[in-house]
């Protein structure tokens, strides 16, 4: 018998109804932690107030940096729209903690493509860590699996190790995203080692998919990227850095000027927003992940390998479809675009983008530019043609999008 679009999604929305559950479940927890943080901390209408110029002595500020140090259960926490990007704020927390000398592992693989260039694996050596006189090493995944190699990374670390960067998101590769009991036992290992190295968690599109968050489970520093899981999609811009005080200053003076550290820095009107965003954002996240958990329901119903499984605990919100072929994955993100509420007139090409090597195709109409809280789906065009979807407002959305994606498919 051959089913409709429409029957195809509408039987998959069935399979995964406990999913759901789980998924409200965790959002309820999460929510009432941001909602404590904030009665905490006392946050009222002076808050969302900003100073011009060098931006000293603002208290909406000093609270936002108070109140993610408390969602996050970190010492300290800086939150700033003068981050540009994740990576920006990445590289930032790198360049700030690491001194001429030190070496720096990555424990899951290979990093995300741009981080490549801020380590200087390729693109100008001398603006990279390793041109600053950093050394890197990273542990490869188990081939076989694409697993974390536990035993290699106990044989890497030692002494000689400043800090490790774990990254939670599986990037542009097929690798399992990395769930907080997997961080817990990278950074067991790690301490375990060499105590006085620094495990760093890159947080990107992990924040409040589980319960716990990786400062949860032993980790001194974790950032990410106001324009994805924290912003709640309406923050316009910014990164976050969360975890130990004097790791965070580090990265303040990295981002600002020895000196100045988190004491300066307008904050451009953008404070009550970036409040609004965080309140908001368990719920976001959670509607995000429904649209993912039914994805791949839908695909996997269809005959595709898409990742994770239908059932598999999430740690991020990306949900990856491999195609296997050029075409279907250029089709996809078209019908992604279509189904956008911004620019849905245009049509996504692959094309060069600053950072990676490969081609890339993208799709995300999206009220922020380069928002992946809000639905969008990418993918470099190179074997195996899998394209990366994530996001999603609400999760009715989410739902009529793929419905029309395999009209376009099928």
């Amino acid at each position: 018998m051959k089913y409709t679009s429409f029957e195809i999604v509408q039987k998959a929305e069935k399979k995964v109804a406990e999913q759901f559950k789980i998924i409200d479940e965790i959002k309820e927890f999460n929510q009432e932690k941001v909602l404590d943080a904030f009665i905490k901390n006392q946050i009222g209408m002076q808050h969302f107030y900003t100073v011009s110029g060098y931006g000293h002595d603002d208290i909406g500020r000093d609270a936002l940096d108070n109140l993610f140090a408390d969602i996050f259960h970190s010492e300290k926490a800086m939150v700033r729209p003068h981050f540009v990007s994740g990576t920006h704020t990445l590289s930032c927390c790198l360049f700030g903690c690491l001194r001429y000398g030190d070496k720096l592992l990555s424990a899951a693989g290979s990093p995300y493509d741009t981080m490549e260039e801020v380590i200087g694996k390729r693109g100008n050596l001398k603006h990279s860590l390793i041109g600053h006189g950093i050394s890197y090493d990273e542990v490869p995944l188990i081939s076989t699996t694409g697993e974390v190699d536990f035993d290699a990374l106990k044989n890497k670390v030692d002494n000689s190790v400043s800090m490790v960067l774990i990254q939670r998101s599986r990037g542009y590769s097929l690798r399992k995203s990395l769930n907080i009991s997997t961080i817990k036992n990278i950074i067991n290992i790690v301490k375990s080692k060499n105590p006085d190295c620094i495990c760093f968690v890159d947080n990107c599109y992990g924040e409040f998919v589980e319960k716990l968050e990786p400062i949860d489970v032993g980790a001194d520093l974790i950032a990410g990227s106001l324009i994805k899981n924290p912003g709640g999609g309406i923050v316009e811009a910014g990164g976050y850095v969360a975890g130990k005080d004097e790791l965070v200053e580090l990265v303040a003076a990295s981002l600002t000027a020895p000196g100045i550290g988190r004491q300066g820095g307008a904050m451009f009107n953008q404070s009550r927003l970036i409040f609004q965003g965080i309140f908001m954002a368990p719920s976001i996240v959670a509607e995000a992940l429904k649209g993912a958990v039914l994805a791949s329901q839908v695909f996997q119903d269809i005959g595709f390998i898409s990742t994770p499984k239908p059932l598999d605990i999430r740690t991020d919100l990306i949900q990856t479809i491999n195609f296997g072929q050029k075409e279907p994955l250029i089709r996809f993100c078209k019908t992604i675009q279509q189904c956008s509420p911004i620019e849905s007139y245009l049509t996504p090409v692959p094309d060069s983008v600053p950072g990676y090597d490969d081609y890339l195709i993208m799709a995300g109409g999206t009220f922020i530019e380069g928002s992946t809280i809000e639905l969008s789906a990418d993918g470099p065009v190179r074997p195996p043609f899998a394209v990366y979807m994530q996001g999603g407002l609400n999760y009715a959305h989410v739902k009529i999008a793929l419905s029309r994606a395999l009209d376009n498919l099928l």
